[in-house]
């Protein structure tokens, strides 16, 4: 029998935008109304969290830190499969300060048995997370994100630890800063992304791996709207404010879509994916 899918979210009351570090950071806007965005954020992931729920998941929630807004993103915080996490390795030093707090986290978890193993890369592999490596449960392997923030390096590394194939893919745009800006791969074996993400090398490769009749391109509209950065369980796929066209496409292909407005989020660069990170996933389930 099916498990229910099991999520972690991270409590936004210590989430802010103060600072940029890819093109999508407002700290501006943020500092405009601070209390009001704060309110609309707290409001926000209350509501995603409702929206996951809904869709048959369970979740459980972390507590953030404070001086560390971007924690409400968990799927940067590690890789975890087959019960075994692997801790990221963060790029920028404004996020360097979670991984303490993260390794607390996770370790609380397996205490609590919903992991069995938790380890961290070496110092300077820089890796970030589920948001640079994917897992497509449909082919077996994980799709590995390289470039803006996670190193080329840090795939072998992960590759050993899982003993599972990554593929690696070049993220050469700065506002598909983490794979999952740009990249989803969907339960019935669709690939939902932005071409504009990838280098040529990688095209080449999602390509002879994935048919085109499985290939669903975004568009610059889908990307401003986060809609690509998704979490897809099952038939449901929960995600940020969506356009027309990519919400009657999906329908049109047999999934349940439910819109959250994340805009306090999308203003520090992150959607529905990055709010999440999958804690059940299994190598050996389809």
């Amino acid at each position: 029998m099916p498990t229910q899918p099991l999520l972690l979210m991270v409590d936004a009351g210590h989430f802010d935008v103060s600072y940029a570090i890819n093109p999508w950071m407002q700290p501006g806007a943020w500092a405009q109304d601070p209390q009001g965005m704060r309110a609309a954020a707290l409001g926000a992931s209350a509501e995603l969290r409702e929206a996951l729920e809904r869709a048959d998941c369970r979740v459980v929630m972390a507590e953030g830190a404070p001086g560390l807004p971007d924690m409400v993103f968990p799927a940067n915080a590690a890789v975890v499969l087959d019960g075994r996490a692997m801790i990221a390795r963060f790029r920028h030093p404004q996020r360097q300060g979670e991984e303490p707090h993260f390794i607390k986290v996770f370790e609380h978890l397996r205490d609590k048995g919903l992991l069995t193993e938790v380890a961290q890369l070496p110092a300077g592999c820089f890796q970030e997370g589920a948001g640079d490596c994917i897992w497509d449960a449909s082919r077996g392997h994980f799709w590995a994100g390289y470039g803006p923030r996670s190193s080329r390096e840090s795939i072998d590394a992960l590759g050993t630890f899982f003993d599972r194939e990554l593929v690696p893919l070049e993220l050469v745009s700065e506002r598909c800063y983490h794979l999952d800006v740009g990249f989803c791969p969907l339960s019935g074996g669709e690939i939902l992304y932005f071409p504009p993400a990838l280098s040529r090398e990688a095209l080449r490769t999602l390509h002879a791996r994935v048919p085109a009749g499985l290939r669903i391109e975004a568009d610059e509209d889908d990307l401003r709207h986060f809609s690509v950065n998704a979490v897809c369980v099952g038939r449901h796929i929960v995600m940020n404010r969506t356009t027309a066209r990519l919400r009657d496409l999906l329908t049109q292909k047999g999934y349940e879509v439910t819109e959250v407005d994340l805009a306090p989020f999308v203003l520090s660069g992150g959607g529905a994916f990055c709010m999440t990170l999958r804690l059940d996933l299994a190598s050996g389930a389809a």
